[in-house]
């Protein structure tokens, strides 16, 4: 087992030096092992990198707030391991690490397998409202249920001990690096940058896979130049583990043009020029007017990002929808949230707890319920959403307080009761 430090991610290495390079990424909440299965054959061919996420496998809690970051971290890694170019396979969470190198760093990646993934993970609020779980009752809920999202039942009943690993594999790993991961998922989104990609890609998925399924894949195939579909039958979302031969023959099959290159690291072309720099994926803003120089930035597009963050798409969206009241939320995006929310005096916990008590004074228990999600979403606790209640009684008046408490309670009960 490697050593890591907060800019390298703990990796095992397989098979011989000189063998032209496989890195194998893991799906959140699994650890190198889940590719244990493939290794055997691949090793004939490949010398195979594997890496665990931050927090998983016992790998030392520095959690990464993007999937950017565990990009940049992998190559970090691979640098010091003399490694340039690869061959890329990653399942789930390893699969948006994929998409990001390929975006980001084309000439180190030679070849992608693209295993139960997509260009974006369901919605922001949905992994806002698992970290929010996590954080209030630990990983065991989470634990408990990933058999039944990962297997197929027929496998999941065949196979009591492969059940018995991965509910183990969940319970052990970090709530911090996993929240952290579920925030990471929550604003990936690289659908509008599929076309970017040039490297070959085989896109994999599981044909019983209920959360990455074969819907997400046909949009990667469609975005991705180079691309083919592979649906392995009876299988769910950890494919690999599930059907392992189907899926190392198809991943041998793949990547067989590369084991033809010469032994050793696979070769490097030259990076881009200067004049055309890969440019990580991002919102391009309009170019300033000519005359606008020196002139305030309009502080919406700021606001709107962080309201998305802090309050979720749901309610944004709710409230954007009604043309009615264009101007008041205009009005509310650009000065509550791009010139308060975006200010660094206080920090977004703190900002939260701010907000919470003047809403309780005020009475207004529609924007309390939706601030308090905000709150524990921003990382405030059930139990210090309680010290809040106590001081808003004493300086607030006991009728506001009890008020609020039956708002305040109700929202985290739906917000933390983990779904059955």
């Amino acid at each position: 087992m490697s050593e890591t430090t907060t800019n390298t991610l703990q990796y095992r290495v397989d098979g011989r030096e000189d063998a032209p390079v496989l890195v194998l990424g893991p799906s959140l909440g699994t650890t190198w092992h889940m590719w244990d299965r493939q290794i055997p054959e691949l090793i004939r061919t490949w010398r195979v990198v594997r890496f665990d996420l931050p927090g998983h496998g016992g790998a030392p809690a520095h959690p990464a707030s993007s999937v950017a970051e565990l990009g940049d971290r992998l190559l970090a890694t691979l640098d010091e391991l003399g490694i340039q170019r690869f061959g890329y396979a990653g399942c789930a969470f390893g699969g948006a690490i994929g998409l990001d190198l390929a975006l980001r760093a084309p000439h180190r990646v030679a070849s992608l397998v693209l295993v139960a993934t997509s260009p974006r993970f369901g919605s922001a609020d949905e992994f806002r409202r698992r970290g929010v779980i996590v954080r209030t009752n630990g990983l065991e809920p989470i634990a408990r249920t990933s058999p039944e999202q990962w297997f197929t039942p027929t496998f999941a009943a065949a196979q009591p001990a492969i059940v018995d690993w991965a509910v183990q594999m969940v319970r052990t790993t970090d709530p911090g690096c996993y929240i952290a991961a579920c925030e990471a998922l929550a604003v990936f989104d690289v659908r509008e940058a599929l076309d970017r990609i040039g490297v070959p890609a085989l896109v994999l998925v599981g044909s019983e896979d209920a959360i990455t399924g074969p819907a997400e894949a046909r949009t990667l195939v469609a975005g991705i130049a180079d691309a083919r579909l592979a649906v392995v039958p009876s299988a769910s979302h950890l494919a690999p583990v599930e059907q392992p031969a189907a899926v190392t023959e198809l991943l041998t099959g793949h990547f067989a043009p590369l084991a033809q290159e010469p032994s050793g690291t696979l070769t490097v072309p030259p990076m881009p020029p200067v004049s055309a720099p890969v440019v990580p994926v991002a919102e391009i803003a309009p170019a300033a007017p000519a005359d606008a120089e020196g002139a305030r930035p309009d502080p919406y597009e700021s606001g709107l990002k962080l309201r998305r963050e802090v309050l979720g798409d749901a309610h944004v969206d709710e409230a954007l929808a009604d043309e009615f009241g264009t101007d008041l939320q205009g009005l509310v995006t650009r000065f509550a949230w791009g010139e308060v929310w975006g200010r660094d005096g206080l920090d977004r916990r703190t900002r939260s707890a701010v907000t919470l008590s003047a809403l309780i004074a005020g009475g207004h228990h529609d924007a309390l319920a939706d601030h308090t999600r905000a709150a524990l979403r921003s990382g405030l606790t059930p139990d210090e959403l309680r010290e809040i209640l106590l001081q808003t009684a004493v300086y607030c008046g006991l009728p506001a307080a009890e008020s609020a408490l039956r708002v305040v309670s109700r929202v985290i009960k739906e917000d933390t009761t983990p779904q059955a």
